[in-house]
């Protein structure tokens, strides 16, 4: 086997992680995970606190890329016309014409998702999964590329409405953003206190260093990365001892495994490598999974978590040579 070309596509995209740590400190593993998912043509789920930066993530990386993106905060009131668009009736030509909503853009950062009902997070289910939105019986295509990255804060604070499956099922990653280490918040505060402005990403240095025809070269790059008949097996594997886990009352679906493949794919690439090997799959697992297992009620009231039934899983079930 050989590695891939370390100029190009492969160099763009290793260059779009640095150029993002300008801005973001400290949140590296969600950095290379925002950019598996547009290599895999997924979406992204970002969790944490309040203040731990997932805004300026997004911003950040749809800078470094050269692609559109808007915002949409998401509340209690909020319509899903609000998010597709809707028809408007145009007083001049006597007709009804389409007002495209936010969600027609490159990178749509849906900020706190889980403060929105389901029937407004059930609006964004036709566009995550078919790239179109419906309105009127008429599709309308989505740009390309098109990733969702949304936000949420931990479904124990107020105010929070937990995502159906249907919908958790479309990320392809969940990624949990922790509270800096000390050093990297005296980074931080170092940062705004020589002038640093989150809103203003051009005067912090932050540059485009790769397009969508990078993203296009990459995609199909990514393509092409081997898995040998083991390894796909291994992933068969972890996903079906999801499913007998007694820890678990739902485990990852055929389409979990399906994710599971195509985002180690992605890390092998990354990696430089042209084919995958087991701890591909095991640096994966977490994020693609996580979101796609319950747990039972017993096992939540004992403390467990579904990373930790996971890390269990990942350490019995046999890797191949």
């Amino acid at each position: 086997m050989t590695s891939p070309t370390q100029g190009g596509p492969h160099a763009a995209l290793t260059a779009v992680r640095g150029e993002i740590a300008k801005a973001v400190v400290g949140q590296d593993a969600a950095v290379t995970g925002l950019v598996v998912a547009l290599l895999c043509r997924g979406h992204v789920l970002l969790e944490g606190v309040p203040g731990v930066a997932k805004t300026l993530l997004v911003r950040a990386l749809a800078a470094t890329l050269e692609l559109g993106t808007k915002r949409v905060q998401f509340t209690p009131d909020l319509m899903p016309s609000d998010v597709t668009g809707s028809l408007v009736y145009d007083a001049r030509t006597a007709e009804f014409s389409f007002q495209p909503g936010p969600v027609f853009t490159h990178l749509l950062l849906a900020d706190e998702i889980n403060r929105t009902p389901p029937k407004t997070q059930a609006s964004l289910l036709e566009a995550m999964e078919e790239r179109q939105v419906t309105v009127d019986g008429v599709p309308r295509p989505l740009p390309e590329p098109f990733l969702v990255a949304a936000t949420q804060n931990p479904i124990e604070y107020e105010g929070t409405y937990p995502l159906p499956e249907a919908q958790l099922d479309r990320f392809l990653l969940k990624l949990n953003l922790p509270l800096p280490a000390r050093e990297q918040e005296i980074d931080v505060l170092t940062r705004h206190a020589e002038g640093f402005d989150p809103r203003d990403l051009a005067a912090a240095g932050l540059r485009a260093v790769a397009g969508p025809e990078d993203l296009a070269a990459a995609r199909a790059s990514v393509a092409k990365v081997s898995l040998a008949p083991e390894v796909t097996g291994y992933i068969v594997d972890l996903c079906r001892a999801t499913r007998e886990s007694p820890s678990f009352s739902l485990g990852a679906s055929p389409r979990g495994a399906t994710a599971l493949l195509n985002t180690a794919r992605a890390w092998a690439w990354l990696s430089g490598r042209d084919y995958v090997i087991p701890d591909d799959v095991k640096t994966l697992a977490l994020p693609t999974l996580r979101h796609r297992v319950r747990l039972r009620p017993e096992a939540e009231m004992e403390g467990v978590t579904a990373d930790s039934v996971l890390n269990g899983l990942l350490a019995r079930v046999p890797v191949p040579r």
